[in-house]
């Protein structure tokens, strides 16, 4: 009997961004408003993980002058990078991380 192999959803959702790779700047909008929302880091670093397996890790790793291993600790559940190290990950994907102002009369409702 062949053993079955199951596919995470981190997979799933990673393969889904390689053939969809226009979608990735509407998910890294929606991930950084939901963490101002709730603060959840664990769930940002888990989404941030995704798109730099789409876009390389050992790329990333390279450019931010980090091993492989040690970028994907910082993206980790348990991960706990510092605010130059996100900044830094953030640029080698290709955005930067950019404040927004709150409208506060609609976050008053």
């Amino acid at each position: 009997m062949s053993k079955k192999t199951y596919r995470t959803l981190d997979d799933i959702e990673a393969e889904y961004f390689s053939n969809h790779p226009d979608e990735i700047d509407a998910y890294i909008d929606e991930i950084f408003e939901e963490y101002a929302k709730d603060g959840d880091t664990a769930a940002l670093l888990a989404s941030l993980r995704i798109i730099a397996k789409v876009k390389g890790i050992s790329n990333i790793a390279n450019e931010i002058g980090i091993t492989r291993q040690g970028l994907q600790k910082a993206l980790s559940s348990k991960g706990n990078p510092r605010l130059e190290n996100v900044n830094s990950i953030m640029q080698a994907m290709g955005y930067q991380l950019m404040p927004k102002k709150i409208d506060t009369h609609h976050a008053a409702n």
